[in-house]
């Protein structure tokens, strides 16, 4: 069986590529945007080795924690352009990584066939709800793309798709959502009082999509500075923080399917990041938008000392605050009066681990007395369950899941933000101060981060329970393949396997699935009800398992 969080990824591959490989795509290539009232900077790029380069104010530079960190001023255009010319190679390695994924994913000539026609016409309005500036910033970014993609579709418009790709999967699947999880203390929670705010993005489109993470330090020629944290070529936020100290980030939630592709929703909290100083402001912004998925996102304010979450969808909208507390929790569900009775989202708590990762962060904010920013990248990385039951590694259910694209930490108040480093959101969390940041730019040869403020690496990567891990999530991946395609490996690699990972139902279920396939009935029963004994992601999972034991059992009375 696919995880729920692979057949995402892949049903976003299969929209994305049938979207921009389709003929009615092909034949109406989203119009260039007027770029005439933008002067470009014709400076060069200057390259003083791989991984430092400038060009005019503005530079690229990876720290030794193999993060990438880019300063970038313009107008929208030449902001684009800035972006696109430094970081021209990593931009071409990201995209060769998605149509790579694709190929692998969807090697059916049908099935990237499948929706063309539908969802050209679907998407034939998108850049009429994208605001001007960032259609210039994409556009200018797009011209480093590379060309041996052409044959798909131009530049421009594979960019400006590609930056949709999120909201088209999450719109048209009903299977699972990325499982983010996010926290915001302040008050009598916090050391010092102020407010603090902590996520996981666990976006995950494989292990080489997440190497080159990107933290970005933008000037724009409008509106405020801000910091965010994505990958090459990408100029939506899904975590970020503005000079003003105000902060968003993204959590997927659940809605019926839209007639028709609206505003990205990373774009509309790019334009938060940008635009707002306060909670105030923010929701005016997002208030005025039209979008085409549901989207929790929380806004923490300094200018406010507190946290918000906007709740959005394409037909509802609503603020979600709990009065009289100082602390908030999101993890993929709404919570506000406008989605009380919203049946997509009771049946979303009932039936996914969203509720449960939503108990499990409320249980450890209770147990951690006045959070600091160690102890909430500790929160982060937490791999355990309800009441710190071994649930098994890279379980949906938990807050680390070990597959973060990043872990992420604000201190608004005092413009701090302390981004993880591969592996997941176990490697060091490195301190960036926006103020500081902002003021030295010109800093050039060497990291923009705050070497004492480093938060250390959890110890974790050094036990001998991560290499197996790691050495789980090849064989899985073998043991899978072997399922799919039908062919015989040993019963001893069987046996080798389990204990990589033994706590979790994954690890018995695909077993038992091994042993079924090739009617081993006896044997695949005893590890589909050793599955059925561990802590099951969701409903639909464990309604699977409960299926197989059933016809496992037919097969044995019946022979």
């Amino acid at each position: 069986m696919l995880k729920l969080r692979y057949k995402y990824i892949v049903l976003i591959y299969v929209l994305i590529f049938s979207l921009i490989n389709s003929c009615g795509t092909k034949k109406n290539q989203s119009k260039q945007p007027d770029i005439s009232k933008y002067a470009l900077d014709t400076s060069k790029r200057i390259e003083i080795n791989d991984t430092l380069f400038f060009k005019g104010k503005s530079s690229l530079r990876k720290n030794k924690h193999e993060q990438w960190e880019l300063v970038a001023f313009g107008n929208p255009l030449d902001l684009g352009n800035t972006i696109g010319e430094l970081s021209k190679e990593l931009i071409v390695k990201q995209e060769d990584i998605f149509f790579t994924k694709v190929k692998e994913l969807v090697p059916s000539k049908f099935k990237q066939n499948l929706l063309n026609s539908f969802l050209a016409n679907y998407t034939r309005k998108i850049d009429s709800y994208i605001k001007d500036e960032y259609k210039a910033e994409i556009y200018g970014i797009s011209k480093y793309n590379s060309d041996k993609y052409n044959y798909i579709a131009q530049k421009y418009t594979r960019v400006l798709y590609l930056h949709s790709a999120h909201d088209i999967g999450h719109a048209f699947q009903d299977l699972a959502l990325v499982g983010c999880t996010s926290f915001a203390s302040w008050g009598d929670n916090t050391e010092d009082g102020n407010l603090l705010i902590g996520r996981n993005f666990d976006f995950y489109a494989g292990d080489d999509f997440a190497e080159e993470k990107v933290i970005s330090f933008i000037y724009p020629e409008k509106g405020y500075k801000f910091m965010s944290v994505s990958w090459a070529g990408m100029i939506g936020v899904m975590s970020g923080m503005n000079d003003q100290g105000l902060t968003v980030t993204i959590n997927a939630g659940k809605s019926d399917i839209p007639f028709i592709a609206k505003t990205p929703i990373s774009l509309v909290a790019r334009e938060i990041v940008q635009y707002a100083s306060n909670i105030e402001e923010a929701i005016k912004i997002a208030k005025q938008k039209e979008v085409f998925v549901s989207e929790s996102i929380m806004v923490g304010s300094a200018n406010d000392n507190k946290a918000i979450l906007i709740e959005i969808s394409p037909d509802k909208f609503d603020v979600f605050e709990i009065e009289n507390s100082s602390q908030l929790i999101c993890s993929n569900h709404f919570q506000s009066e406008a989605y009380k009775n919203d049946k997509k989202n009771i049946k979303h708590i009932e039936e996914s681990h969203s509720k449960y990762r939503y108990d499990r962060m409320k249980e450890l904010l209770k147990e951690t007395d006045k959070l600091n920013p160690e102890k909430a990248v500790s929160i982060l990385r937490n791999r355990n369950g309800i009441n710190n039951t071994n649930i098994g590694f890279g379980n949906e259910k938990a807050l680390n899941q070990l597959l973060a694209h990043h872990g992420i930490v604000f201190q608004p108040q005092k413009k701090m933000v302390w981004v993880s480093s591969n592996p997941y959101q176990l490697g060091e969390f490195v301190a960036f101060q926006l103020d500081s940041v902002f003021n030295n730019y010109n800093r050039k040869t060497i990291t923009l981060s705050l070497p004492n403020d480093l938060i250390e690496k959890d110890s974790f990567l050094d036990s001998m329970e991560y290499k197996n891990y790691e050495k789980y999530r090849i064989e899985k991946k073998n043991i899978e393949t072997s399922v799919t395609e039908n062919y015989s490996i040993s019963k001893e690699r069987l046996n080798l396997f389990k204990p990589l990972n033994p706590d979790s139902w994954d690890v018995y279920f695909l077993v038992g699935k091994y042993y079924y396939q090739h009617k081993f009935y006896k044997e695949a029963l005893i590890e589909f009800e050793k599955a059925l004994s561990k802590e099951i992601t969701t409903v639909i999972d464990k309604e699977e398992v409960e299926s197989y034991i059933k016809k496992a059992k037919r097969k044995l009375n019946d022979s």
